[in-house]
């Protein structure tokens, strides 16, 4: 029998959520004024690409520990001038993290907002892009999310309006995102999410989504299951707590939690056990309020018909101390100091029933900066990764953002520096007829590092880019690296074979190998103990596959990492 356990806010909790103060109650409305500002829906004509000739080489950012490289290019690698991309989701394959797909809202003429279902593969790690077009070529989609199973299969879901009439589909690729099928109806409704349950457990491949219920197509139900690998998808039901602008993540067991903003302005999880089991009859064991001293913002001057991020959950699936912990993260309007917005952290280690005080992440002391399209992603061994864009550095009044980062790798209680990943752009530029950036980014972590899909204005016009990032290179404060210890790789990118350089500053016990991107250990080429000095080694394997790999360099309690790529 569906059970219905909600638990009762407290009197605390409750005096929180209504400390606003007046600055503040211009941004602050019941959640269904809030939704029914915010919808999509095809108000313009489609407008072919802009024949212009004009092409722009795309921007490449690479530093130790991370690259960006753009996703909408033409077939040479070069930006697309005319055109705007933003809203990106990312999906990378588990059987070969070489393979990578990024969907987004694609607009093909900036001339009008008519959006469509963009997307891009990558089979070399994210180095380079094909960006083959969109799905349905002329048909109006928006709100691009994708996912993937355990076998590397990949599917997008997409929402579609006609008259005030939401649906999605859900279409899938077998080939690393080369090409799709016809797609699936799905249900749905504004804003979907997605998640696949890629645990051992009964539920393994069930594809969960959600939505907001003021725009749903199965009213009164926003949620829906697919128990056979997409082939089709169930009936709606309700979701206890109704959250909305929220992600799901599956947990260990198999459960699905599901994060979002709350009618009461705070932030909601709720939790089922059961809807991993196939033809079971969904309930759900209970919805959590979860206090993170704010609330999710719409139509703020910097993104001004957008939201400033979604909730983000996900779940500790790790054999390690964490394992089951959940985690909740959003950028967020605070309460207590009137803040426009803070990256801000709660986590819970008891299945989603109670959660800490909140944490902010961002750590520069101006309660006027915005740290905004805060996203997060969870490793398989546990690590939480963190981006976000953030103006701090600023005159008063401006809103050029850069994107930062941190990670904890301690289940949330303690976190690396804030470290900036990009130059400052301005967010406000490269509007196609709708001014916003949209309304969320994506990430996907794994064992080496995260894997990002974001949006920004480097080349003063909206595109969408691929961010991949080390932890344990960019997580690390520069003053505090020991500057002696040092290694490089020439040449690399490499075909056959590069030489690897390194300099270890006293007599120690030295090892340096190579690693995939999970971070397993593939080729040891040092493990023995050396004097101070410089050395170097070569390094080569023809059976080695194409794609990137790690060079990790430890001489006694110091480490330092290199990106390797080796080319076809």
């Amino acid at each position: 029998m569906k059970q219905f356990t909600s638990r009762i806010l407290t009197f605390g909790a409750i005096l929180m959520m209504f400390s606003a103060t007046l600055t503040a109650q211009n941004k602050r409305m019941p959640a269904v004024e809030k939704t029914r500002i915010h919808n999509e829906m095809p108000d313009q004509p489609y407008l072919a690409p802009q024949d212009n000739g004009k092409n722009t080489p795309a921007p490449r950012l690479k530093s130790t520990g991370f690259f960006t490289a753009q996703v909408n290019v033409d077939a040479s690698g070069n930006n697309i001038v005319g055109d705007a991309a933003n809203e990106p989701s990312i999906a990378v394959d588990p059987t070969n993290p070489n393979n990578m797909v990024i969907g987004w809202r694609q607009f093909d003429n900036v001339g009008s907002n008519f959006r469509q279902a963009g997307y891009g593969y990558s089979t070399d790690g994210g180095e380079t892009w094909t960006f083959p077009g969109v799905i349905n070529p002329g048909i109006f989609r928006s709100d691009p999310v994708l996912d993937f199973d355990t076998a590397g299969n990949f599917y997008y879901n997409s929402l579609t309006s006609n008259n005030g009439n939401y649906s999605c589909k859900v279409y899938k690729s077998t080939n690393g995102g080369a090409t799709w099928d016809a797609g699936v109806n799905a249900k749905g409704g504004d804003k979907q999410w997605m998640a696949i349950d890629r645990t051992n457990g009964v539920g393994n491949g069930n594809i969960y989504s959600s939505w907001t219920s003021y725009y749903s197509s199965c009213q009164p139900g926003f949620f829906t299951r697919s128990a056979n690998d997409g082939v089709s998808f169930e009936n709606c039901v309700e979701v206890e707590g109704n959250p909305y602008w929220g992600t799901m993540a599956v947990g260990p067991e198999g459960e699905l939690y599901i994060g979002g903003s709350g009618s009461w302005d705070g932030i909601v999880v709720a939790k089922s056990s059961n809807v991993q089991v196939p033809g079971s009859t969904i309930g759900w064991d209970f919805s959590t309020y979860v206090d993170m001293d704010g609330y999710i913002v719409g139509q703020d001057p910097i993104n001004p018909v957008g939201i400033l991020g979604q909730v983000s959950i996900d779940v500790d699936n790790s054999d390690g101390p964490g394992h089951g912990n959940v985690y909740v993260l959003a950028s967020v309007a605070r309460n207590s100091n009137n803040d426009p917005a803070d990256v801000m952290f709660a986590k819970s280690t008891d299945g989603g029933f109670t959660f800490s005080i909140p944490q902010r992440l961002n750590t520069d002391v101006s309660t006027a900066n915005y740290q905004w399209f805060g996203t997060m992603s969870v490793a398989p061994n546990g690590r939480i990764d963190v981006i976000w864009l953030d103006t701090r550095g600023n005159i008063p009044g401006s809103y050029l953002s850069a994107l930062y980062y941190c990670y904890s790798d301690n289940q949330g209680e303690t976190w690396s520096i804030n470290k900036k990943l990009s130059e400052q752009f301005d967010p406000t530029v490269g509007y196609p007829q709708q001014a916003k950036m949209g309304d969320y980014y994506d990430m996907v972590s794994d064992e080496a590092g995260a894997h990002l899909a974001w949006a920004n204005t480097l080349n003063d016009e909206q595109d969408v880019y691929y961010t991949h990032i080390i932890p344990t290179i960019v997580g690390v404060n520069e003053n505090q690296q020991n500057h002696d210890l040092s290694l490089s790789c020439y040449p690399n990118p490499f075909r056959d074979q590069t030489t690897i350089h390194y300099k270890t500053p006293e007599a120690c016990s030295v090892k340096v190998v190579i690693c995939n991107i999970y971070g397993d250990v593939i080729r040891t080429l040092v493990d023995k103990n050396q004097p101070a000095g410089s050395y170097s080694v070569n390094f080569s394997d023809d059976h080695l596959a194409a794609g990137y790999y790690l060079c990790r360099f430890s001489a006694g309690s110091q480490t330092e990492t290199s990106r390797l790529i080796k080319l076809k």
